[in-house]
């Protein structure tokens, strides 16, 4: 198998550290608002790496975090905290608004079949472990306090930028900014100090002082907490590589000392609206899996339209491509249910069994070659259309690798029918509110998980909850 390395810059040959165990960390989302699609392009990759990796034979780990702390609204280390720009927003608490969040995350995930990681982390419940690590660096001399915090020194690790080709020079050569107390331009905070004027619902005690952790220490902390000091893969959007993940390379190889922190870094690309500007939520206007259904569109038409894009180029999004990937994805559905239905009365066939042999070996050349989605589905579509195939070699090829595409491919419920909301969902959605009501969060949570289960997904608007039918 080989993937793209950003760590490099090339294709490379996947190597392990552990052959019985993969280890794999995902930048999970800020929960100060619902993620959007654009965001979900990015998951929807990290969830396709990991599925390839099974499906190659490897066991896998994959440790996602959430930020529900210390992502302020600049990348400078200035301005408030986004928890608490959306608890302002919607006038309740910053741990209500990562609550409603993490939900609405979770549930637009369940909607693209996008698997839920088997260890999620939140950043509020690692503080110790963040500290612990902003302790170590400061014993070795990375890290320095000034009124506001305490930063990292980026002038103290020869390294520090290369990973995104940083021109350090051009940097502190260039137009004098306001940098406060701050050594370098590009150094970060590890931990913020609250000031003595502000009222923050989150915040901890620590060795240098009352405040929260930097954005960049939880990820840091947390992957080396639940992978080890050094793990194979790290995930997540372009827009990582010059400040977060950059920063998450200095501090954990100076904390730990060893290099690499991480042996392939996989990165994805953006997703844009219109002439090339991405998604995103500071516009006030984006899409999210709600908002497909709302439109009557199935999430998954969605899920496909990302795979017939590479992970690693920008993808141009319009509701005419999601249409298009919609009549697509009912073309295939409808031809697999005439194949699951001629299966029945079709005799045992050996004769092109060789040429479905050779279907099977080119989708796993495409998907063994840094995740080539697109080259694997015009394959399967291939496949499909090939009458010298026999019915069951379809069946079977599809079933494979519907474990990687994730499209419910074989699955036959009728999309066509709108049925009633169910009283049971309308009744735990009742359940739920009044657990909100009490402040109950981990009751509503678990309620809300069982409205899932029944097929509905919870949306929390400013006129209510409201019920959308994940279908099929």
């Amino acid at each position: 198998m080989q993937l793209y390395n950003t760590l490099t810059r090339k294709l490379e040959e996947f190597e392990p550290i552990n052959p019985d165990l993969v280890g794999v960390y995902t930048c999970g989302p800020t929960v100060y608002h619902h993620a959007h699609i654009g965001n979900l392009r990015t998951y929807i990759a990290s969830d396709v790496l990991v599925r390839v990796l099974n499906l190659a034979g490897y066991r896998t780990k994959h440790v996602m975090n959430i930020t529900d702390v210390g992502h302020l609204v600049t990348d400078a280390d200035e301005g408030e905290d986004k928890m608490a720009v959306g608890a302002a927003r919607e006038g309740v608490t910053a741990w209500e608004i990562a609550e409603r969040y993490t939900a609405s995350f979770f549930e637009q995930c369940a909607a693209m079949n996008i698997r839920k990681p088997k260890v999620v982390c939140r950043a509020t419940d690692h503080i110790p472990q963040q500290i612990a690590m902003i302790e170590s660096l400061e014993r070795q001399g990375y890290a320095y306090s000034t009124n506001d915090g305490v930063y990292f020194d980026t002038e103290r690790m020869p390294s520090y930028g290369t990973f995104a080709r940083l021109d350090l020079e051009g940097l502190r050569g260039g137009a004098r900014v306001d940098m406060g107390e701050k050594r370098n331009k590009t150094d970060f905070a590890l931990w913020k100090f609250c000031r003595p004027d502000e009222a923050r619902q989150m915040e901890w005690n620590s060795p240098w002082g009352r405040g929260f952790p930097g954005w960049h220490i939880e990820c840091s902390a947390m992957s080396t907490f639940y992978l080890g000091d050094q793990f194979d893969i790290h995930t997540g959007g372009i827009d990582h590589i010059p400040i977060h993940h950059t920063n998450e390379i200095a501090q954990s190889e100076c904390a730990t000392g060893l290099t690499p922190f991480v042996r392939y870094w996989m990165h994805s690309n953006f997703l844009n609206m219109g002439a090339n500007e991405r998604m995103a939520k500071s516009s006030g206007e984006f899409s999210t899996a709600f908002t497909l259904l709302e439109k009557g569109f199935n999430p998954l038409a969605f899920r496909l339209l990302c795979l017939k894009a590479h992970y690693r180029k920008g993808m141009k999004f319009t509701w005419d491509s999601l249409e298009g990937a919609s009549v697509q994805y009912r073309r295939m559905k409808a031809e697999i249910a005439e194949l699951v239905s001629e299966a029945a009365s079709e005799e045992s066939r050996v004769d092109g069994l060789v040429t479905m042999e050779s279907y099977e070996a080119e989708i796993l050349a495409a998907l063994y070659d840094d995740l080539a989605t697109p080259v694997a589905l015009t394959t399967m579509q291939r496949a499909l259309a090939d009458a010298t195939l026999p019915v069951m070699g379809k069946l079977a090829l599809i079933k494979q690798f519907d474990t990687v595409f994730g499209l419910d491919l074989l699955d036959q419920g009728d999309s066509t029918v709108e049925p009633e909301v169910s009283g049971e969902a309308l009744a735990l959605l009742k359940e739920r509110e009044a657990a909100r009501a009490r402040c109950e969060w981990s009751v509503a949570d678990a309620l809300r998980g069982r409205i899932r289960e029944l097929g509905y997904l919870v949306e929390d608007t400013l006129d209510g909850p409201q019920l959308q039918q994940v279908r099929s």
